[in-house]
């Protein structure tokens, strides 16, 4: 892993589609509105695509924490943009600050961490787990 800066920004976006409604992803009784779980997964690669260029061959970073707000309901048929905002880097440890926006407001935001790992170390971790 290459030094990561503070303030190394990534961003991911969707347009927002019936499966990822909460009345569809959740439960029925839901109102039609973008999904939370999808909201934190536009976060988190925002995230990674922020820190994606320092990252060394046979590496990636894994989400260990979420703290978000979501603010606002966004029917199907919007865009929806996430920002992630690199705030700390504590060796492999890296803090956000992540927000989303759909095509008229801030719908959400928070913090997210995220550590790199080693790919081959960790599928030899899982495979042990897989023995079990």
């Amino acid at each position: 892993m290459r030094p990561i800066p503070l303030g190394a920004k990534g961003t991911f976006s969707l347009l927002v589609k019936p499966e990822n409604l909460a009345s569809q992803f959740k439960d029925a009784m839901l109102p039609p509105v973008f999904a939370t779980p999808y909201m934190v997964l536009l976060m988190e690669n925002a995230a990674l695509n922020a820190i994606r260029p320092y990252l060394d061959k046979g590496e990636s970073a894994v989400g260990t924490a979420v703290n978000i707000r979501h603010l606002a309901a966004t029917p199907v048929g919007h865009g929806v943009r996430a920002e992630a905002e690199v705030t700390e880097v504590d060796g492999r440890r890296i803090e956000f600050n992540v927000t989303a926006s759909d095509d008229l407001e801030v719908i959400g935001s928070g913090t997210h961490e995220r550590m790199v790992i080693d790919l081959a170390r960790f599928g030899q971790s899982l495979a042990k787990k897989n023995k079990r």
